[in-house]
């Protein structure tokens, strides 16, 4: 298994289909939009390959607050669901831990749904720990 940067649009059109197991509200032209534009901003995207297929998705953004000094912000993290179990999810977690260190970032974040209790096992089994709680509110702007 290799992780790879996502650059082509070939690359792009395939990490989307992927992650639309994670994002099932969206089609995967509007994933590869989404996608492209929060590139604009820094978002990165890494996938996992075995056997010349991509079995895990990454996307990601680095940067600095005040609460964790320099990180990586995990946005999206997929695994395909025929492929769990297979190392895919392990294989990236490392990746991303290692791509940390080698940037100078101490921490790495991501939130999960309250009701993905298999992720949770996954990602404390990886070394994370629930630190908080995540509160938002949505539906703030007009709708006219």
């Amino acid at each position: 298994m290799k992780v790879e940067w996502v650059t082509t649009e070939a690359e792009w059109l395939e990490a989307a289909t992927l992650l639309q197991q994670l994002r099932p509200q969206y089609c995967v032209e509007q994933l590869v939009r989404q996608m492209q534009k929060q590139a604009e901003a820094g978002y990165r995207l890494a996938v996992v390959r075995s056997a010349g297929r991509v079995i895990a998705v990454a996307g990601f953004v680095v940067g600095e607050k005040l609460a964790w000094g320099r990180h990586i912000y995990v946005d999206d993290l997929v695994v395909d669901e025929a492929c769990r179990g297979s190392g895919g999810g392990t294989v990236l977690i490392e990746w991303l831990k290692a791509h940390c260190a080698a940037i100078g970032a101490d921490q790495l974040h991501l939130d999960s749904g309250v009701q993905r209790f298999a992720a949770h096992r996954f990602y404390l089994k990886h070394g994370f720990n629930i630190a908080s709680h995540h509160f938002s509110i949505s539906g703030l702007t007009s709708k006219d």
